[in-house]
């Protein structure tokens, strides 16, 4: 009986369907595409995270490599990935502990000034009244309800709390998830520094299957493009932080450090660099600062920027990378357009990807 009831579970081997090669190509084809769609939408919330989980390896592999041969003789790869990983969190937070630090600092500045209000208002800044059309204006009106105490905590009274109580809860809510997401990066860099070597050569081996030769090439360009933009980033986001930062200083700015280590970090953000300038220079002024030289500070540190995000960044890239100033320029812009801060280093490396398929092409090499 056993024996009868294993032959009746035994699987039966039927034949293939009739398909020719071509539709059985095509309908592996469909289906690999279906599920890589499919993973891709399970995955979705996680993607950013994992795009620069590898953004960030690629550009600091080389780094990691003699870090794990320097420190463990690359004896332990999981140990160093896990080392370089932690290593990596601690230089993205360094900022934000030295701009945390600053504000610490001047909380009692602060506190004062909070006082100071409660008891005096704002101060007329003396350069208001001087300005031209409507200049006492705008003098008559701060001196009415800024200047004035009890207008100034009217008009605060006057605000939604609803709406702030609602903002607040909102942006506590962003931040939770911006920490689980940083979370997540740093989880699968660690998991991409253990095994980089692997996924380097099943990459290339995928690469080579479905492009030929070129293919290896192609993943070659991308990964140089992705270091020459996260490199001349953030050796751009330095040089115009530490430039601007002398403005600060010479200007008398409040915390100079603080704005300088702000303008360097988000200096990497669109219009980040701007609104630290522009918050400095309002600083400036509210402490007594002359319109003068705030207007002289915030001409300098235009100039600054403008001359960073648009001749230093794009040649420091395109150097780096060999290419063009212009793909450079457009791939930036475009890819911050596209796909937000991410897209400032994901657009170049799709530019890097579409020159290297046009000199594949038309036969030219670099």
């Amino acid at each position: 009986m056993l024996s009868t009831a294993r032959n009746e579970l035994r699987p039966v081997k039927r034949a293939a369907l009739p398909f020719d090669s071509r539709a059985r190509v095509a309908t592996r084809t469909a289906i690999a595409i279906a599920v890589i769609l499919l993973a891709a939408w399970v995955a979705r919330e996680f993607l950013v995270a994992l795009t620069w989980a590898a953004v960030i390896a690629i550009a600091a592999w080389p780094i990691y490599i003699r870090f794990a041969t320097a420190v463990l003789g690359g004896r332990s790869p999981a140990l160093a990935a896990l080392l370089f990983t932690l290593l990596t969190g601690l230089v993205l937070l360094v900022p934000i502990a030295l701009a945390v630090q600053q504000i610490a600092q001047g909380s009692n500045a602060f506190a004062r000034s909070l006082n100071q209000l409660q008891e005096s208002g704002i101060p007329v800044p003396a350069w208001l009244g001087r300005l031209p059309i409507a200049g006492e204006y705008l003098d008559a009106w701060w001196r009415a309800n800024l200047s004035n105490p009890e207008a100034l905590v009217e008009w605060l009274r006057s605000a939604n709390t609803e709406n702030i109580t609602a903002w607040t809860s909102t942006l506590g809510g962003a931040l939770l998830h911006r920490l689980f997401l940083f979370l997540m990066t740093l989880i699968a860099l660690f998991l991409v520094f253990r095994d980089g070597a692997w996924l380097a050569d099943h990459a290339l081996a995928a690469a080579v299957r479905l492009l030929g030769d070129p293919g290896e090439r192609l993943v070659l360009k991308i990964a140089d493009a992705v270091r020459a933009t996260v490199s001349g980033t953030v050796a751009a986001s330095i040089l115009k932080g530490g430039v601007v930062g002398v403005g600060y200083v010479l200007t008398g700015v409040p915390h100079p450090l603080l704005f300088a280590v702000s303008t360097m970090t988000l200096a990497m953000v669109p219009l980040g660099a701007w609104l630290a300038l522009m918050t400095a220079v309002s600083v400036l002024l509210i402490h007594g600062g002359s319109w003068l030289v705030a207007a002289g500070l915030a001409g300098f540190g235009a100039a600054v920027l403008v001359i960073g995000e648009n001749v230093i960044q794009p040649a420091l890239i395109g150097g780096a990378a060999h290419m063009p100033f212009l793909l450079v320029l457009i791939g930036m812009f475009g890819g911050m357009q596209s796909f937000g801060l991410l897209g400032l280093f994901l657009g170049p490396v799709i530019m890097a990807a579409l020159l290297t398929i046009w000199r594949e092409w038309i036969g030219v090499g670099d």
